[in-house]
């Protein structure tokens, strides 16, 4: 496997020692491990009061939530992924760090079998016997094993003191964990079931295992020292952290994650004190609580307020990512009731004024601390990838640099593609809504695709019956039935499929978009905003949600809302220009002339629907519902006209529209006449306007026939200047 190019999306790394050398991933893909079912756990309703009204997440029937097509893989190249600048935070001497007069404070002496509260150092549970021991077995000068020098303590967690060696064999500083309490015998055991796959474990982004050894009665495990910060020291001392900054560390040790999970393994008890940020990257330091999935035997580490609900009766990958969520949440906000009232819970929006603001974020954290293991992301990779969309999203909106990317789960803006050639307005329409890819693992794969590729919907439609009867499997089959129905106005059809699938797999957010997609076809533009909706708490990284609640939104005359969701998707990404024209319809119906003009502004002039965006600027500008234009809006949109490179009907149109303005205003006296302006050529004054007017309805004469064109030559001369002989 050396020297192999890495094959995920994306990534252009070379898998050294069995992973990429850039993105952190296995170098081929694992399965995840079947998952242990819990108790059943009734999924508690989690409002968002962000706009829809809407809950984020609803009920889900218990059972192994599908992750097949949901699941995407992730591009982690750096952290913050190029999208932020963090300064190399630089390692610390390694023995700075020693603890002059090591001990373990009594708020963090519990009896590992009873959980009782123990006050002495050494001695016997009070309560169930058990004989402990809190004092460090290694001290300054001791040798163990004639290779490692001990220096002294540098720290204690959950499960051993640590201390700074230095490797007199290759002279570098290690550290050695052993146990916190010496005396418990299920810590020792732990120990031992350590030695036996933490070997394995190499990653670069995960502390390196460099030995296993026994030192008198003790076993130790010999460590890479890794000399920067935890999170938690910064955290402590910088209060919550800025949200682009907080992201980027998360997202990162997101692919320890991925690795871990790929080898079978959970991480169990991770928190801000388990993740070191060192020079420009980040590490997970203690590998203490990692167990193997599939071990029914093994202890169970956590921390209260970290670990998930279900995670005592055994760790899963759902549960690690619970831990990452709450991690965030921390790195995040001051979580009042954290171990209390909000110990499964994390503010809401009221409470806290951050989520108010980022509404994607909040809803990635609920997703991720969902009190049903079902309703949360269920790979690190689909996590990931969902974080990186936020942290676009949170960059380009903090900086107005726009942050595009290619999603891997929808295609991209359809406007370009399903718009005529006419330049006349573009309205809010579902078919301006992307279309999720593919799932190339569904078994109808082949047969689905060569069916999309037939052009009329009818015919399609026959099509993909004949592969429903012949793939009864196939999920991409049906969904593509919907999509096809929509078209042909088969509703009833459309509701019975999508309910079946439902019932199925309630967690396939395509479920949902389709059900949007037919519900905005049948003008129900309030319940398609409530399919959206869902959609956007499955995938809050994505743009494609975003959209679809503003258009959904704008038809339901939920301006506000349109426009926040439009801006959101136009500022991350301008080549969705259905959300810029979007945004620019509704700031210029609730009567913002000038913002509608800015959002135009926003296409960029590579994009193929540029010229159509400078026609409605200088529609915009002159469009009078809400507003008067005045000179300079005028003459703005003569500019914008003037620069067009349009020929024919569609720029003698526009001519005819901005001088009718014109004249229209200077008649009503709302304008004052003047040689000293111009509006496409003509000075603004009356008989000018007139001329110019009348000269655009005979050349728009010139090519039109019949009744049409008799009606612009009657039009024409009822507008030119009069004249007297």
């Amino acid at each position: 496997m050396q020297g192999l190019r890495c094959t995920r999306n994306g990534c252009t790394g070379t898998v050294e020692d069995g992973y990429c050398d850039i993105c952190g991933l296995a170098a081929m893909p694992a399965s995840l491990v079947s998952q242990k079912q819990s108790a059943p756990i009734t999924q508690k309703d989690l409002p968002v009061t962000l706009g829809t009204g809407s809950s984020p997440l609803t009920n889900r029937s218990q059972g192994s939530r599908r992750t097949g097509s949901t699941s995407a893989r992730s591009s982690r190249r750096q952290l913050g992924a190029g999208l932020i600048s963090i300064p190399d935070l630089p390692s610390t001497e390694p023995e700075k760090a020693i603890i002059s007069n090591p001990q373990v404070s009594e708020n963090k002496r519990f009896c590992s079998n009873c959980n009782n509260p123990l006050r002495r150092e050494r001695g016997f549970c009070s309560k169930c016997g058990q004989k402990f021991s809190f004092i460090p077995t290694l001290h300054p000068g001791d040798l163990v094993v004639e290779q490692y020098e001990v220096k002294g303590a540098i720290a204690y967690g959950g499960l051993g003191w640590i201390y700074l060696g230095f490797d007199k064999t290759l002279s570098r500083y290690v550290v050695l964990k052993g146990l916190l309490n010496t005396e418990d015998a299920s810590s020792a055991a732990v120990a031992l079931a350590e030695r036996q796959f933490l070997a394995a474990v190499k990653h670069p982004n995960i502390v390196g295992i460099y030995n296993f050894v026994n030192h008198n009665s003790e076993g130790f495990i010999v460590m890479e020292y890794v000399g920067g910060k935890t999170l938690k020291e910064i955290r402590k001392s910088r209060a919550p952290l800025p949200v682009a900054e907080a992201i980027a560390y998360t997202h990162r040790i997101l692919s320890a994650f991925a690795y871990l999970h790929s080898l079978g393994l959970v991480y169990c008890d991770f928190k801000p004190d388990n993740i070191m940020v060192e020079g420009g990257d980040v590490k997970l330091i203690d590998l203490g609580s990692v167990r193997r999935i599939d071990d029914p035997d093994g202890d169970i580490y956590g921390t209260v307020g970290y670990s998930a609900p279900e995670a005592s009766e055994g760790p899963t990958v759902a549960s690690d990512l619970y831990t990452i969520g709450r991690t965030l949440a921390v790195l995040l906000t001051d979580i009042r009731g954290f171990s209390k009232e909000n110990l499964y819970k994390i503010p809401q929006p009221h409470e806290e004024p951050l989520f108010a603001l980022q509404e994607s974020l909040y809803r990635f954290l609920l997703t991720a601390t969902a009190t049903n293991p079902d309703d949360r992301f269920q790979s690190a990779d689909e996590m990931a990838d969902q974080l990186l969309g936020v942290l676009r999203e949170v960059v380009a909106i903090a900086t107005n640099i726009p942050r595009p990317s290619t999603s891997n789960l929808l295609s991209g803006d359809m406007l370009a593609l399903t718009n005529s050639i006419d330049f006349e307005p573009i309205p809010a329409d579902y078919q301006q809504l992307p279309v999720p890819i593919l799932d190339s693992s569904d078994p109808g794969f082949n047969a689905v695709l060569n069916a999309s590729a037939i052009a009329d919907p009818v015919k399609r439609a026959v099509s993909l019956e004949v592969i429903a009867q012949q793939v009864p499997n196939s999920t991409e089959v049906w969904l593509r039935l919907v999509n096809t129905l929509i078209e042909t106005n088969e509703h009833s059809q459309i509701e019975q499929i999508l309910t079946t699938l439902k019932t199925k797999d309630p967690w396939d957010w395509r479920i949902f978009w389709y059900w949007g997609r037919a519900l905005m076809a049948q003008s129900q533009f309030s319940e398609a905003q409530q399919a959206f909706d869902r959609v956007y708490s499955n995938l809050p990284g994505e743009i494609a949600p975003k959209l679809a609640l503003g258009l959904a939104a704008e038809q339901a005359q939920n301006y506000s809302y349109a426009i926040k969701m439009y801006d959101l998707a136009s500022r991350t990404d301008p080549s969705y220009v259905s959300a810029t024209f979007g945004l620019a319809r509704c700031l210029r119906t609730t009567g913002d002339r000038n913002g509608a003009v800015a959002a135009l502004e926003r296409v960029p002039p590579t994009s193929n629907m540029f010229t159509r965006s400078q026609i409605e600027i200088a529609r915009t500008l002159i469009n009078s519902d809400r507003s008067t234009p005045g000179t300079p809006e005028l003459q703005a949109a003569s500019a914008a006209i003037e620069a067009l490179a349009l020929e024919g009907i569609d720029r003698y149109r526009l001519t005819q529209q901005v001088l009718e303005t014109a004249l229209n205003l200077l008649t009503s006296q709302t304008l004052q006449p003047t040689a000293d302006l111009t509006i496409l050529g003509q000075p603004l004054q009356e008989i000018h306007l007139r001329k110019g007017l009348e000269k655009a309805l005979r050349d728009m004469a010139h090519l039109a026939n019949g009744n049409e064109k008799i009606r612009l030559v009657d039009q024409a001369n009822r507008i030119r200047p009069r004249t007297w002989v």
